[in-house]
């Protein structure tokens, strides 16, 4: 009986799991569908096939502006959340301070508060400092926005790699510094790489917070939402959001396989005591025990 019942349970588990992918990704999957239909309503049956959406992305000033703004705002954005996930996750897991904890856990924080909140906070902040709404306003959100992700990714890692490698590199005369720069760094460039890519997807896409910040330079989510008013830009919108969807799953991909990779990385091996080791002269050099 039990196992009937446990039978049971799974496949409604199944049917609910099913259900609900259907319900997210459905909407997802019809933009690339109608981005392609030769008529501006989003609507069944189809008119036909037409490339001619995709034909008008290009030769178009205000979305090569806005695009070239979220490069630049998502490259520099992604380059100082990468640089405080590895400082932070590093000083967390080998600072042993409290302050550490501390800061690693606030750094973590943003991921749990509403985007709404978060764009609001940082509008009062930027006015009360004088910046006001600008690129710059934009970038130091979008950082908040991807610090937790990249504290993630390279906590993840650092954890991952054997503590007896930093230590060995300690006991043999290095610093702090030179073990950080010379050895974990070198084994972590993987998940680095993993956590400035998923960075830069989080700043490129990101929308709340650039509503708030954002002056007279949008970005690109924002001249998307600007061209929503408009029912005959519908069809280029959705030729942009399939463009956009494909390179966001590549860039997403390609993250995640750097970030396995780096996990499942071996450790390096000390060096046997009975095997000869080869010196830089090419000469073989025995360990003495």
């Amino acid at each position: 009986m039990s196992g009937g019942r446990t039978e049971g349970g799974g496949r409604w588990l199944g049917v609910y799991v099913v259900a609900y992918l259907v319900f997210l990704y459905l909407p997802v999957l019809l933009i690339p569908l109608f981005s392609f239909n030769n008529s501006i309503q989003a609507a069944f049956p189809l008119q036909g096939f037409t490339l001619q959406w995709y034909a008008t992305l290009f030769g178009n000033s205000a979305l090569s502006g806005a695009l070239l703004n979220s490069l630049v705002i998502g490259a520099i954005a992604a380059t100082g959340a990468t640089i405080c996930g590895i400082t932070v996750s590093y000083m967390d897991l080998y600072g042993r301070s409290p302050l550490a904890a501390t800061i690693s856990a606030i750094a973590r924080l943003p991921i749990l508060i509403p985007g709404v909140i978060v764009g609001i906070s940082l509008l009062i902040l930027i006015n009360l400092i004088g910046l006001g709404p600008s690129r710059i306003a934009i970038v130091l959100g979008h950082i908040l926005v991807a610090l937790p992700t990249t504290v993630v990714i390279m906590r993840s890692r650092f954890a991952a790699i054997p503590k007896t490698i930093r230590e060995a590199a300690l006991d043999l005369g290095a610093s702090d510094w030179t073990t950080f720069r010379r050895v974990m760094l070198p084994l972590s460039l993987p998940a680095i790489v993993s956590a400035f890519m998923l960075a830069f997807l989080i700043s490129f896409d990101e929308f709340i917070v650039v509503f708030f910040l954002a002056g007279t330079e949008p970005t690109l989510p924002l001249y998307i939402w600007s061209q929503l008013r408009f029912p005959k830009s519908l069809p280029t919108v959705m030729a942009l959001g399939t463009s956009i969807l494909a390179v966001s799953f590549i860039i997403a991909a390609t993250a995640e396989i750097l970030r396995h990779r780096g996990l499942s990385a071996p450790a390096p091996r000390p060096a046997d005591p009975s095997q000869p080791k080869q010196t830089e002269r090419g000469e073989l050099q025995w360990h003495s025990t």
